[in-house]
């Protein structure tokens, strides 16, 4: 399996590590068929690299491959409803237009880090699409999903994962959404 994704790393399959993912991620990996499973990799990184910006120039991976994961929380009333963003790293997710609207809430915006940490049983820094609450919606950029391989947090500081675009497409809960990412700047 190619993983050039991942730079100067060298990758293994993810199973054959679990002790680099969190203990949802590994779950949620488990219960993929063998052949899906197989096509995600796992490498081991300095932690203090986790953010997407230095662990591309450390590790010499491209930023157009690196996926960012990011919990958004839509509010309506009294009512929270949590989705998972995956947009490309050289764009950014638009939570106040089709996220607030997929939600159907009033008013959309990053969750609280303490919530995020709490609700996925991941760290962050490290949030990942792998292994999210099952009743959230995923919802994945065309670029993400179209990629041959994304890098992706492992729900550990510690490791990336390199998972086929198609393969993030096809967890539970995800849509592809046209317009969900915007350019930086």
């Amino acid at each position: 399996m190619s993983w050039s994704v991942l730079g100067s790393l060298v990758a293994v399959p993810a199973l054959d590590r679990p002790d680099l993912l969190a203990d949802p991620v590994a779950h949620a990996l488990k219960s993929l068929d063998a052949a899906s499973a197989a096509a995600v990799g796992v490498a081991e990184i300095d932690p203090a690299l986790a953010d997407t910006a230095a662990f591309c120039e450390a590790y010499g991976s491209p930023l157009d491959a690196s996926a960012n994961c990011v919990v958004v929380a839509g509010k309506r009333g009294g009512d929270v409803r949590y989705a998972a963003c995956l947009v490309l790293a050289t764009t950014r997710a638009d939570v106040n237009g089709v996220v607030r609207r997929r939600l159907d809430a009033r008013r959309a915006s990053f969750a609280p880090m303490d919530d995020a940490v709490a609700l996925t049983g991941m760290e962050y820094g490290g949030i990942t699409p792998v292994g999210l609450p099952e009743e959230w919606p995923l919802l994945v950029a065309p670029e993400v999903a179209a990629a041959e391989h994304v890098v992706v947090g492992s729900g550990i500081r510690g490791s990336k994962l390199a998972v086929p675009g198609a393969l993030v497409a096809s967890l539970p809960g995800a849509e592809v959404l046209e317009d969900l990412a915007r350019p930086v700047g």
